[in-house]
């Protein structure tokens, strides 16, 4: 079975920026109180629930996998670009990270205790959205918790060159009210969401938690 046209052209634009790309990301993480406070909620909960591992989907250079870490959080990344997770394993040696696709993670049924996709759900096509937000349900324990961050809006990009190369994804924007909707529809009850300012749009946070 050949692998889908979006899944292709996100692995190999993010082979190409690679490099570029985690200079300038991991600077602006820095700079996102918010999103960080998001992610100190989600691994407060976590460690007060079952405390088991968290997945970090579309992990890229693996930031936030080791800010999750370090917010005592048992986490590990998987990216779909083998260029990015090479990155990850070296500037984070001690944390696993494995090339994988989160649309089929290689997880049993029921095994996290979280899962984060920060930024990542961006190129995947809307229509696409429940079968994937099944797949985070399929992979969460009862009470498990989800995080997800994206740009907000209606509108499907598909630019030509990102940090400084050329790229042939699609990235979309999306209205938090139909993520929460998509959700909930999932068996991933919404629990908290978080709207805030970006540069260019708006940003995203939206919290929910399996339900038994």
């Amino acid at each position: 079975m050949s692998e889908p046209a979006h899944l292709t052209a996100t692995r190999a634009s993010y082979d190409t920026v690679a490099e570029d790309y985690t200079d300038l990301i991991t600077a602006l993480f820095s700079k996102e109180p918010l999103g960080r406070a998001m992610l100190a909620a989600f691994a407060e909960l976590v460690r007060s629930g079952g405390g088991g591992p968290v997945a970090d989907v579309g992990c890229g250079p693996g930031h936030v996998t080791a800010h999750l870490d370090a917010l005592g959080v048992s986490a590990f990344g998987v990216d779909l670009s083998p260029a990015m997770v090479a990155i990850a394993r070296r500037r984070h040696p001690k944390l696993r990270f494995d090339v994988g696709s989160m649309t089929d993670l290689d997880c049993v049924d029921g095994e996290l205790d979280g899962l984060v996709a920060w930024w990542s759900i961006i190129h995947t096509p809307p229509d696409e959205l429940p079968a994937l937000f099944a797949e985070f349900h399929r992979v969460l324990a009862p009470d498990g918790h989800v995080l997800v961050g994206f740009h907000v809006g209606d509108e499907c990009l598909r630019p030509e060159r990102a940090y400084g190369h050329p790229v042939t994804y699609a990235a979309y924007r999306l209205p938090p009210e139909h993520i929460a909707e998509l959700l909930n529809q999932a068996g991933l009850r919404v629990t908290a969401q978080l709207l805030s300012e970006g540069k260019k749009c708006p940003l995203a946070c939206v919290l929910a938690r399996k339900q038994i």
